[in-house]
């Protein structure tokens, strides 16, 4: 399945103007990266694949749509996907883009 790329040019809108945004091609989807570091994308999966802090996974899934990524057969803490009907709306999304913006701003820059 390749990503949306309706829910990426949504992505790309919130994230326009944001100080070292970059877009790059990674996990079968589109990511945008800030400070070289992966914030948020869309999957080749369908919905989204999120950045977050590791601490905060557990309160994060307890949202509709939202989960832990699987990775390699494993649940991964502080990687989220969040399903499409979760982030039809504006707002929805724009909410789930922050949270991968915000962890990925608390990075080192690459």
């Amino acid at each position: 399945m390749a990503y949306d790329p309706e829910l990426a040019d949504r992505v790309r809108h919130t994230v326009a103007g944001m100080a070292d945004a970059t877009e790059k091609k990674m996990f079968g989807g589109l990511a945008f990266l800030i400070g070289g570091n992966m914030a948020v994308a869309a999957s080749g999966e369908g919905g989204l694949l999120l950045r977050a802090d590791p601490a905060a996974s557990a309160d994060l899934c307890a949202n509709p749509g939202v989960e832990r990524a699987v990775m390699h057969g494993k649940a991964m803490d502080g990687w989220l996907r969040v399903s499409p009907e979760a982030v039809e709306l504006d707002d929805a999304l724009d909410r789930w883009v922050r949270v991968g913006v915000d962890y990925a701003s608390s990075l080192p820059v690459k």
